[in-house]
């Protein structure tokens, strides 16, 4: 998600990535291999036809009340500069 003003400086950016978690049960370090996973220790992964609110909090430099929002769905594959854009939408926010 990333938050910009009307003259295209970004105030703002954030990544929130949702997976399972594993361990290989021999030591309490987090492996997100699959080759390497033996057990799933907890479940962070979006589940399907199931609803998920989040919540920013974005601060603002002083005399910036509007910016545009925009969010971004993203599928990675093996690495974070592979993914394929499931969803993306741009909202002007503003505080007036």
């Amino acid at each position: 998600m990333t938050a910009k003003t009307a003259d295209g400086k970004e105030v703002y950016n954030t990544e929130r990535h949702y997976h399972t978690q594993a361990t290989d049960c021999r030591t309490n370090k987090m492996l997100y291999g699959a080759q390497v996973k033996t057990q799933y220790i907890r479940d962070t992964a979006l589940q399907p036809f199931e609803t998920k609110d989040e919540s920013f909090e974005i601060f603002l430099p002083a005399g910036v009340r509007t910016v545009d929002v925009t969010v971004s769905l993203r599928y990675e594959i093996n690495k974070p500069a592979n993914f394929i854009e499931i969803a993306k939408v741009t909202r002007k926010v503003s505080l007036d």
